[in-house]
C-alpha cells in the first residue's frame, strides 16, 4: 500500500510537472500573441457577434481614435460609414456560420471628422467560457492603395484621351495632306517614299501604291543629290527644281522642306523624316508667259497710240508747208512759159511734194482711229492696178508674178487703201530680193480659217479672201518678225525707208475688220497674208464720170482767210485773187474776230484753220455765226477726226476743207460755197 501511495505520488509530481510546464507554455504562447497581437502592422480587433470591441491593438486605435479627445472604440459598427453598416453587419453573421469573412473597400469614420477606407477581414474564434461568438477583425487600410490605383486611373484617362487626340491629329493631318493642292512627299533616312498625296499622283502621273518606297530621284533626282549632301536647314524653301513625271515628262517645281528627326525635333543633316512640298509651276509660268505677252502687246499699243498722237500733232505744219509748196509750184508753172526749161524743174518740186503729201497720208492712215469707207469690191481690180504701178520701179532681175483665183468672193474694203497696203508689201518684197534675180508672188484666192489658225491671226473663224505677197529675198530673223510693225522700224539704211510702211499695212487691215498674217526664213524669203473677210453685197455698177469741174470766177467776191501760218496766208492770197476774188487774210484770230464784228456784212465767206495757237477754228465760226448767222464758213485741217467734223457741223459750218489740197480744189470750194452750195 505504502508502494502504491509512493508510485502514485510520482505520478502526481510528474502530472505536476507536466501541468507547470503546460502553463508555462500556455503563459508564454499568450505573450507571444500579446505581443504580435499589438505590434502587428495592422488594425486588429478582437469583437464578439455584438460588435463589443474586447481587445485593439496600436494600430487600430492609430486608425479609429487618432486623438485622445475622439470617441473611444467601444464597439465597431458605429464607426462603420452608413454606407456599409448593413453589409459589415451581414459579413459577420455570415463569419459565425461559415468561420470567416470579410468585406472590401469599407469607409470607416477615424476619429471625429475623418475617414479612411479598408478592407475588413472577419475570422470566428474559439470562446469556451461565454455563449457569444468572438471575432478577430483586420482591417487593411486601402488609402494608399486607392490613391495609386486613382492616379493610375487618372493616368489611363489621360492616355485613352492622348491616344484619341493623336487620332484626330493624324486624322485632321491625312486630311490635309490629301486635300493640299501641293504635291506632297515623305521620304525617310534611306531617302525613300513613305507619304505621297493624291496631288503629287496628280503632279507625277503615278500612284501611291506604286510611288511608295521609291526613291526620291525617282521623280526629283536634283533634290535628292541636294538632301544627301546634308546642308539644307530643318525648314527651307529650296526654290525651283526640274522634276520628272512617271511617263518621262519634264516639268518644273517649287520645292519647299521640313526635316524632323525620329523624336519630332528638328535637326540638320541627319533627319528620320523629311517632308517636301511641290507646287506645279506650269499654271505660273504659263500665266507668266502669257502676262509678258500681254506687256509687249500693251507696249507695242501704247508706241502705235503715240505715233498716232504726234502724227496728229505734226500733220497740221507738215500740211500748211507742202500746201505753200504744191500751191507756189502751181502758181508759177503757170507763170512759166510752155518752152521754158525752168518747167522740169517745177515738175520735179511738184513730184516730190506729192510724195511728201503721200507720206503724211500714210502717217494720218495709220493715227486715224474713224472706220475707212468701205464698199463692196472685188480686189482684182486694186490688184492689176497696183502692179502696173510697180512695174515701172522693178529692177530687171525681178519677175513680178500674180496668180488670181477665178472666183473671188466680195469684200467690203476701201480701194485707196487697199492699193496703198499692197504698194507696201510689193515694194517690201522687191527691196528684199534686192539687185538679184528673184521672183515677186502676188496671189489672190478664197479661204476658209479656222481654229487655231484664226486664232494666230487674231480674226474669227469664217471665210475670206487671201491677199498675199511673196518673195524669194533674204527672209527675217525671228526677232525682226517681233518688231516689223512697229512704227518706224526699219532694217534699210538712212534715207531708203520711214519704217512706217508696214505700220499703216497693220492699220489697214484693223479697219477693214481683218488680219495679217507673216512667215519668213533668213535666207529664202518672206510671205505676208493680207485676209479680208467676205461680204455677200453686189459689186456696185460704176458710175459715168464726173463732168469737169466749171472755171473759177471770184467776180470780186470778199473772202477772209484765217491761218496761223504767214505762207499759207500768202499762198492762199495769190490764188483766190488771181481767180478774182477779194481777199483779207488774218494770222491773228482774234483780229480777225474783230474784224467780222466791225463789217461782218462786208464778207461773203469765212475760211479758217481749226487748230491755231490759243483759238480753235470752231471758236472763230462760233463767233462768226454769233455775228452774222447766214455767213458761209469752211474749216481747214489736215486732221479730221470724227469729233472734229462732228463739233464743226454742230457749229454751223458749211464745209470742211482738208489739207494739202490743190489750189484749183480750193477755189471750186470757195466758189460753190459762195454761190449756196455745200462742200463735202
Amino acid at each position: 500500500m505504502i508502494a502504491d501511495l509512493r508510485k502514485y505520488q510520482a505520478e502526481l509530481e510528474i502530472q505536476n510537472k507536466a501541468l507547470r510546464y503546460s502553463q508555462q507554455e500556455a503563459e508564454g504562447a499568450s505573450e507571444r500573441f500579446a505581443t504580435l497581437f499589438s505590434s502587428v502592422p495592422l488594425a486588429l480587433m478582437v469583437v464578439d457577434e455584438e460588435g463589443l470591441v474586447l481587445a485593439s491593438n496600436a494600430m487600430a486605435l492609430r486608425l479609429f481614435q487618432p486623438l485622445e479627445s475622439d470617441p473611444p472604440l467601444n464597439f465597431l459598427l458605429p464607426f462603420v460609414g452608413p454606407d456599409h453598416a448593413d453589409e459589415v453587419a451581414v459579413s459577420f453573421l455570415s463569419a459565425k456560420s461559415s468561420g470567416a469573412s470579410e468585406v472590401s473597400e469599407v469607409v470607416f469614420q477615424s476619429g471625429a471628422q475623418g475617414t479612411f477606407t479598408g478592407d475588413l477581414h472577419i475570422a470566428r474564434i474559439e470562446n469556451p467560457q461565454d455563449d457569444l461568438a468572438h471575432f478577430i477583425c483586420a482591417i487593411i487600410d486601402q488609402g494608399p492603395l486607392l490613391a495609386q490605383r486613382l492616379a493610375l486611373q487618372e493616368s489611363a484617362a489621360v492616355l485613352v484621351q492622348s491616344n484619341e487626340d493623336l487620332l484626330v491629329s493624324e486624322t485632321r493631318m491625312a486630311a490635309i495632306i490629301n486635300s493640299s493642292l501641293d504635291a506632297i512627299l515623305c521620304v525617310d533616312e534611306s531617302l525613300c517614299i513613305s507619304v505621297f498625296n493624291p496631288a503629287a499622283t496628280r503632279l507625277f502621273g503615278c500612284s501611291a501604291k506604286s510611288a511608295f518606297g521609291s526613291p526620291l530621284s525617282r521623280f526629283l533626282p536634283e533634290v535628292e543629290k541636294l538632301l544627301k549632301q546634308g546642308s539644307v536647314a530643318a525648314q527651307a524653301m529650296l526654290g525651283e527644281y526640274p522634276a520628272t513625271t512617271l511617263q518621262g515628262e519634264h516639268i518644273f517645281v517649287e520645292i519647299s522642306v521640313s526635316q524632323e528627326s525620329a523624336t519630332g525635333t528638328p535637326q540638320h543633316g541627319s533627319s528620320a523624316i523629311t517632308t517636301l512640298f511641290a507646287r506645279d509651276l506650269t499654271a505660273s509660268k504659263r500665266a507668266e508667259a502669257q502676262r509678258l505677252a500681254l506687256e509687249t502687246q500693251l507696249r507695242e499699243s501704247q508706241k502705235m497710240q503715240a505715233v498716232g498722237t504726234m502724227a496728229g500733232g505734226i500733220a497740221h505744219d507738215f500740211n500748211n508747208i507742202l500746201s505753200a509748196i504744191l500751191g507756189n509750184v502751181e502758181l508759177a508753172k503757170q507763170d512759166t512759159a510752155a518752152q521754158s526749161g525752168a518747167l522740169v524743174s517745177l515738175d520735179e518740186i511738184e513730184k516730190a511734194g506729192r510724195r511728201a503729201r503721200d507720206l503724211v497720208r500714210q502717217i494720218l492712215t495709220f493715227s486715224r482711229n474713224e472706220p475707212a469707207r468701205r464698199t463692196p469690191m472685188r480686189l482684182s481690180e486694186v490688184v492689176h492696178e497696183t502692179v502696173r504701178l510697180v512695174k515701172v520701179t522693178v529692177p530687171p532681175g525681178v519677175e513680178i508674178r500674180v496668180l488670181e483665183a477665178p472666183d473671188c468672193a466680195t469684200v467690203l474694203a476701201d480701194a485707196t487703201q487697199v492699193e496703198q497696203a499692197l504698194l507696201n508689201l510689193c515694194t517690201n518684197a522687191i527691196l528684199a530680193v534686192g539687185q538679184t534675180k528673184g521672183l515677186v508672188t502676188i496671189a489672190l484666192g478664197n479661204t476658209l480659217l479656222d481654229f487655231p489658225e484664226c486664232s494666230r491671226v487674231g480674226v474669227p473663224p469664217g471665210h475670206y479672201v487671201d491677199l498675199s505677197v511673196q518673195d524669194t529675198g533674204s527672209g527675217m530673223s525671228q526677232s525682226t518678225l517681233q518688231r516689223i510693225f512697229e512704227p518706224f522700224f526699219t532694217t534699210r539704211q538712212v534715207g531708203q525707208g520711214t519704217g512706217l510702211g508696214l505700220s499703216v499695212v497693220h492699220g489697214i487691215m484693223k479697219t477693214h475688220q481683218g488680219g495679217i498674217d507673216v512667215h519668213s526664213t533668213p535666207a529664202q524669203g518672206s510671205i505676208f497674208h493680207l485676209y479680208f473677210p467676205t461680204c455677200d453685197e453686189a459689186v456696185p455698177v460704176a458710175d459715168e464720170p464726173p463732168a469737169p469741174a466749171p472755171a473759177v470766177h471770184g467776180q470780186g467776191r470778199h473772202v477772209m482767210y484765217v491761218d496761223d501760218d504767214q505762207a499759207l496766208v500768202f499762198l492762199v492770197e495769190r490764188v483766190l485773187r488771181r481767180k478774182g476774188f477779194t481777199v483779207t487774210s488774218f494770222t491773228d484770230p482774234l483780229e480777225a474776230q474783230a474784224a467780222l464784228a466791225e463789217r461782218a456784212q462786208d464778207f461773203d465767206l469765212l475760211v479758217t484753220d481749226y487748230n491755231m495757237p490759243g483759238f480753235s477754228g470752231v471758236d472763230l465760226l462760233r463767233a462768226a455765226k454769233a455775228l452774222r448767222a447766214d455767213l458761209p464758213v469752211a474749216l481747214a485741217s489736215g486732221y479730221v477726226t470724227p469729233e472734229i467734223e462732228k463739233s464743226a457741223f454742230e457749229a454751223g459750218a458749211s464745209a470742211l476743207v482738208y489739207k494739202p489740197n490743190d489750189v484749183n480744189e480750193l477755189c471750186e470750194t470757195v466758189q460753190r460755197l459762195i454761190l449756196g452750195g455745200h462742200a463735202d
